[in-house]
């Protein structure tokens, strides 16, 4: 019986160092398993924001070029009866007047070379749209003391140039996907300006140009000359 006392001794300490080195083990194994969900979560943010990276960055030209241009002109921001005017407000109403300067001419050669009634009726409504709209945009800027262009752009000539040298079923394909991506842009410049602006002269003019600007997309898209996605320069403003 002595003889198995030694035994029994030997088996409860094996026993007491199994049940401590479980219990040492645990706490351990709670922190490694803390350690690996902060890990995995990290991982699975990461690649969330980099699958969409992934996904769409092969359009990175198109997605460029679905950004909103304007031109910033160090001036930054001066106080007027009407609110801040940012260096983005006086961007919008110069460019307003732009757009006029060759899209009514536009219309014009619409009215006089159309050779159907949707161009020509297109032609009206770009003459009379921008008669309107640049009409307000000299009285905008006299209000705020914004300088505005009296010429055509360089870009702008070479498209009147354009419409110009063409006749026929060929003016008015020329005329209406040149136009249309030109307004395209001018949309996107208007809704920026929209949301953004604080001063109350150049937001009437954004909410005008919105109108004006939405009709003449139609009307250029209802002459079934429109190539979607419209042919033409992705930088017309």
């Amino acid at each position: 019986m002595r003889s198995m006392r030694p035994v029994r001794s030997l088996r409860s300490v094996r026993s007491l160092r199994s049940v401590g080195s479980l219990q040492a083990r645990r706490p351990v194994s709670w922190r490694n398993l803390g350690t690996g969900l902060v890990v995995f979560s990290l991982a699975a943010t990461l690649l969330a924001l980099l699958v969409p990276v992934y996904l769409f960055g092969s359009a990175g030209p198109a997605a460029a070029g679905a950004r909103t241009a304007w031109t910033d002109d160090g001036e930054g921001t001066r106080q007027t009866p009407s609110g801040p005017l940012t260096a983005l407000d006086r961007d919008f109403v110069r460019r307003v007047r732009m757009a006029g300067l060759w899209e009514k001419p536009a219309g014009k050669l619409a009215q006089e070379r159309g050779t159907t009634d949707a161009v020509r009726m297109a032609g009206d409504h770009l003459v009379d749209g921008h008669t309107e709209l640049d009409q307000r945009s000299v009285d905008t800027a006299r209000s705020l003391g914004v300088s505005l262009p009296e010429r055509p752009s360089a870009d702008q000539q070479g498209w009147l140039d354009q419409l110009q040298d063409s006749r026929g079923a060929t003016f008015d394909r020329v005329f209406a996907n040149l136009v249309r991506a030109a307004h395209g842009k001018v949309f996107g410049l208007v809704a920026l300006v929209r949301d953004r602006t604080a001063n109350t002269a150049v937001r009437a003019l954004a909410t005008r140009a919105n109108t004006v600007v939405l009709d003449h997309i139609t009307v250029l898209e209802n002459t079934g000359f429109v190539d979607f996605p419209h042919t033409g320069d992705n930088e017309k403003k």
